[in-house]
């Protein structure tokens, strides 16, 4: 059975960071590409892309670890809208076209 479990979010002043993990399980972790998107409170859906989003540009960072299939994003000098449920998803394939699995979701609050 696939499973994809967030955690590491939680409160953060203005500045801090945060490392959020995706620990994937029941599939070849390195052969699917791995995203995440995160949800603001009251808005829409946002794939969290570094060449995508320029608003985490420099600021995030998403890597993988294969040898423990985990997925990571690193988020630095956070910021008050950066404040969304984040989501890991599971991709179709090596490239992804669509989203075909997700987590439950880490919340990330910003706040001072």
């Amino acid at each position: 059975e696939v499973q994809l479990v967030e955690s590491g979010g939680g409160l953060v002043q203005p500045g801090g960071s945060l490392r959020l993990s995706c620990a994937a399980s029941g599939f070849t972790f390195s052969r699917y590409g791995m995203n995440w998107v995160r949800q603001a409170p009251g808005k829409g859906l946002e794939w969290v892309s570094i060449s995508a989003l320029d608003s985490v540009r420099g600021r995030f960072t998403i890597s993988r670890d294969n040898a423990k299939s985990t997925l990571y994003l690193q988020m630095n000098d956070l910021k008050p809208e950066d404040t969304a449920v984040y989501y890991c998803a599971k991709g179709n394939g090596p490239i992804t076209r669509y989203l075909e699995i997700w987590g439950q979701g880490t919340l990330v609050t910003v706040s001072s």
